[in-house]
């Protein structure tokens, strides 16, 4: 994601990607229970062992469920998996938005990295999904790649116009993007060395709110943000 999508690109792709759709979303009331049960049993599989790591035999029995009985309600791992990535992009996409248009950047900024923080805190799990696929060579997130250029350009963009409006210095708004993602997420993917490094026992909650402030303060300070 490190250049800007070229106006081919940008005009073939889709303009949005719906919600996560599979068994995991679909789940009626009287199914809700065990479907809860699997989505808990997978993303924690998942985020530990990756896709080809993972065996439908774990995923059943960490849900609590035999073999069959888990493929009752699932065809495979690979289509929970495939939800699961979409669900991550899909939070990442709607709820880290920001207004093209707001003439307050420093706040908007410092919402955007607040909520960035509060889902790594929240769903360190998910992320290390997302981060082992990409570190596994990214091949199931082929076809989300142009969505997710698509939703960076759009960031890229308010960023750039914040900058000729002289609302903060001129910077790689691309870069600026991709740092406050390594900043945030290190808190989901890094969490045990981040224990280690505080002096904490590793199942010791984190004080988010002092984090949030030093890397606020850190972001708008490094782009001339008053």
């Amino acid at each position: 994601m490190n250049a800007p999508p070229d106006s081919a690109t940008l005009e073939s792709t889709p303009p949005d990607m719906p919600a996560p759709d599979g068994p995991l979303s679909r789940a009626r009331p009287g199914r809700e229970r065990i479907m809860a049960a699997i989505r808990a049993a997978a993303i924690t599989e998942f985020s530990l062992n990756g896709l080809k790591g993972t065996s439908t035999q774990a995923i059943a029995d960490r849900a609590g469920l035999t073999k069959p009985q888990l493929h009752y309600y699932i065809a495979g791992k690979e289509e929970l998996y495939q939800e699961l990535l979409m669900q991550v992009l899909h939070e990442w996409k709607v709820v880290f938005a920001f207004d093209a248009h707001a003439n307050e950047p420093g706040a908007v900024l410092a919402d955007y990295i607040r909520k960035k923080l509060d889902h790594a805190f929240d769903n360190p799990e998910i992320s290390r999904i997302f981060t082992r696929e990409v570190l596994d060579g990214g091949r199931n997130l082929e076809q989300f790649w142009p969505n997710s250029r698509l939703w960076t350009q759009k960031k890229v963009d308010a960023i750039n116009n914040w900058i000729a409006r002289g609302l903060m210095r001129p910077l790689d708004a691309r870069l600026l993007l991709m740092h406050i993602w390594a900043m945030t997420q290190s808190y989901a993917d890094y969490a045990l060395q981040t224990r280690v490094m505080l002096g904490l026992p590793f199942d010791a909650p984190l004080e988010r709110e002092p984090i949030a402030q030093e890397l606020i303060a850190f972001v708008l300070g490094g782009c001339h943000i008053r």
